[in-house]
């Protein structure tokens, strides 16, 4: 690549419980309230935009490229394209590389990423049976017709005219993500006081980020019908949240032996993020101090099944490899915490020689991340995972803490259904 991509500035909406404050929104609602903020958190003009990438992973059939219909509700020029992405939790992780790679390439300057979700508004259907049925009444034109399809109704029960509510499971195993951490930890051995610990820390460092205003310059004020109210702050992280409180809920999967509880778990959360990309030069040109330039990443997947949520550890030590780095040359991790137990089992998979000898082909361990340098500002656990907002999240606060930090390079990483892992390297251009 002869350019570099930089990233300049972003945004996103507090982060809000499902069902909840955001329940009058669509997705596409979240998306242009996040990128409009972002235009005018920058005062950059809208013309002066090449592309727009977004991420999602539910789906509304009314926005099959929701992406598109958000920049036009956003009033950008129309003849700005746009384009969205799918890569289940690491949907905007995927929109920010692609954009990379478009400026990389020298084919655009200046683009917008991130990524949107909303699970109170989700695309519930009728049952297969129902949807063919109705099709076929579609396409009826006599009243011969119409009356041989209601007798033929007779094979269509009580259930079939139940709505199809989707559910968060996987298509090819018919697992939940819960029941694939549940899986995952173990296989490494995760106890439920480790995971609690995680847990606790993750709202401990959330609420405190606040208390410090970290997060005052990325979420947006957003106002909610029907009242108006402002809301200015992610709903999920708590500063009651103990070890001991943990260690007092049931186990959400595994009845019997599971570690995972809706306490060490990350919640269904509602919102969008944008983070502005440019080339380097450019973003100079337009008086715009580059944060972090999107230096490298990876993405891999393993087992659909033992490795549904082993992205980190899949990814994380090759792209070390690659750019010819060492655990300690990193001084940001941001890493996307969708279990508790997720986040002990990679960690400790990373340390494991065994690991990433055989799985890797590595020659030996990566070695133990330390938790000073690991999502300081809290993570999806307290914060919230809208699932296509969250690497739009994880990237902009590596990209902040970089420069509060003054370290040289950040991993911002994350795993996805299917046994996706996504890993990026960030490294600040202000580094001395």
């Amino acid at each position: 690549m002869t350019h570099q991509a930089v990233l300049v500035s972003g945004v996103r909406t507090p982060f809000m419980r499902s069902h909840k404050s955001y329940v009058q929104l669509s997705a596409c609602d979240l998306g242009r309230l996040a990128v409009s903020g972002l235009l005018e958190r920058t005062g950059l003009s809208p013309e002066k935009i090449e592309h727009v990438a977004l991420g999602t992973v539910i789906h509304d059939p009314n926005t099959p490229n929701v992406a598109r219909e958000v920049i036009l509700a956003a009033g950008l020029p129309t003849s700005i394209p746009a384009h969205t992405v799918s890569l289940a939790c690491i949907s905007a992780n995927m929109a920010a590389t692609n954009l990379a790679d478009m400026i990389g390439a020298g084919r655009i300057t200046i683009g917008i990423c991130g990524g949107l979700d909303t699970c109170s508004d989700p695309p519930i259907r009728l049952s297969k049976k129902m949807r063919k049925l109705l099709v076929r009444f579609e396409k009826i034109k006599s009243f011969t017709g119409i009356l041989k399809e209601i007798l033929s109704m007779r094979g269509i029960g009580f259930r079939d005219l139940l709505p199809e509510v989707p559910k968060v499971v996987e298509f090819s195993n018919g697992k939940s993500m819960g029941e694939g951490a549940e899986i995952l930890a173990k296989q490494i051995g995760v106890t439920r006081e480790a995971c609690d610990r995680y847990a606790e820390r993750s709202h401990r460092m959330a609420v405190q980020a606040y208390e410090e205003g970290r997060y005052k310059q990325d979420v947006l004020v957003v106002h909610t019908p029907p009242k108006f109210i402002p809301i200015d702050r992610d709903e999920g992280p708590r500063s009651d949240t103990t070890v001991e409180r943990l260690l007092k809920l049931r186990p959400a999967f595994d009845k019997q032996f599971g570690v995972c509880t809706a306490g060490n778990s990350s919640f269904l959360t509602d919102g969008a993020s944008a983070v502005l990309m440019m080339e380097r030069k450019c973003a100079e040109k337009e008086g715009f101090a580059p944060q972090a330039i999107l230096k490298d990443y990876l993405y891999r997947a393993g087992d659909a099944l033992y490795e549904m949520l082993s992205g980190p550890a899949l990814t994380i030590p090759l792209l070390l490899q690659r750019n010819g780095l060492s655990l300690e040359d990193i001084g940001v991790f941001e890493i996307h915490e969708a279990f508790a137990a997720q986040m002990v089992a990679n960690l400790a998979f990373m340390q494991q020689d065994a690991f990433c000898r055989t799985r890797l082909g590595l020659d030996k361990a990566m070695g133990e991340i330390p938790m000073e340098i690991l999502n300081r500002w809290g993570g999806s656990l307290s914060i919230g995972h809208p699932f296509g907002a969250t690497g739009g999240r994880l990237l902009w606060t590596a990209a902040r803490r970089l420069q509060e930090e003054k370290q040289r390079y950040a991993i911002v990483s994350g795993c996805a259904a299917g046994g996706h892992g996504s890993a990026i390297l960030l490294e600040n251009p202000n580094f001395a």
